[in-house]
């Protein structure tokens, strides 16, 4: 089988890996498409320093052996986390903390950067007949942004900035638009924040008396300190960058002003699904390329890198 494989230093092409069996409880999926996040790239960088195996966690694939025969032939996207069901995130419904969970090429599980992959069934997702798999595929992603809003309270009276103009800013944005709520995008680049135009405000310059809900999407270490300086007192920065490497933080100011941080990362799939299916979530085109040509993909600058898998 062909993929892409990180030995613990770096990524590399290889076209003698296994096919996978699945083991109880699990499918075999054929993988249509995969898509690069930065968190792959990040994994470069030291990110997981303890993975080895097949890299990536974006896809959507067609399910060709499953314990639940319905799914068998039909297209899906999957979540991440692999969870026992017994330790005490578990138990109390935090089933992405699980203490022992394996994560979709990032920890002690291969991922997507194959042909074929395994994933625990109940982790699957259909995909509707009029969502296309060039849409389809960023549903993870997408999910992820959703998480926001199971987190802080977003009404109406809450002005709501998200820092950033890549990528991860873009799905913060086409979540909060699905939920018909406009935001500010606070960034650098204006070639970069004209793409954010037609669905949030947009601005090279922080509100003067700042904004309430800060959600910080730069992919920065820098990120958490702008967004410190942007935040108004007593209120919240949702941190959704992850990266390799460490940042210090001001926490005199986080607690004099009384400031709230909240982690966020994996979110629900079913929302994500809806508002790509009914077109209230737009995403450009993905820019596809082989498995062979892996760097070009990792190195890539556009909006969205991925590969696209031959039948053969």
């Amino acid at each position: 089988m062909r993929g892409i494989y990180f030995d613990g230093k770096s990524a590399v092409y290889r076209d003698d890996l296994p096919k996978p069996v699945p083991n109880p409880g699990e499918s075999l999926v054929k993988v249509l498409m995969a898509a690069v996040c930065n968190t792959d790239k990040e994994i470069l960088r030291g990110y997981r320093p303890d993975f080895r195996g097949v890299m990536g966690h974006e896809f959507v694939g067609i399910v060709e052996e499953s314990p639940d025969s319905g799914l068998v032939g039909k297209r899906v996207v999957g979540e991440l986390n692999a969870t026992c069901g017994k330790c005490i995130y578990c138990r109390t419904g935090r089933f992405t903390h699980c203490s022992s969970r394996r994560v979709l090429g990032m920890h002690d599980k291969d991922g997507c950067f194959g042909e074929y992959m395994t994933i625990d069934t109940k982790l699957l997702h259909p995909v509707p007949e009029n969502l296309p798999t060039d849409k389809a595929i960023y549903t993870e992603p997408l999910a992820a942004a959703f998480e926001i809003m199971t987190q802080v309270s977003l009404n109406s009276e809450k002005n709501i900035a998200v820092l950033g103009d890549g990528r991860l800013a873009y799905c913060v944005v086409q979540a909060m638009c699905a939920e018909g709520r406009r935001v500010t995008v606070v960034g650098k680049h204006p070639e970069k924040l004209a793409l954010f135009a037609p669905y949030a405000d947009t601005t090279l310059e922080r509100e003067k008396e700042g904004y309430e809900i800060v959600v910080e999407a730069t992919g920065s270490p820098t990120g958490i300190l702008q967004a410190l300086e942007m935040v108004r007192k007593k209120g919240t920065i949702v941190l959704k960058s992850t990266y390799a490497g460490e940042v210090s933080l001001p926490f005199s100011q986080v607690a004099v002003n009384e400031i709230s941080i909240v982690g966020s990362r994996c979110g629900p799939f079913v929302p994500a699904i809806q508002a790509l299916a009914s077109g209230k979530a737009q995403f450009p085109e993905i820019t596809l390329f082989s498995l062979e040509n892996y760097e070009k993909a990792f190195n890539f600058t556009g909006f969205k890198a991925g590969f696209e898998f031959s039948c053969k």
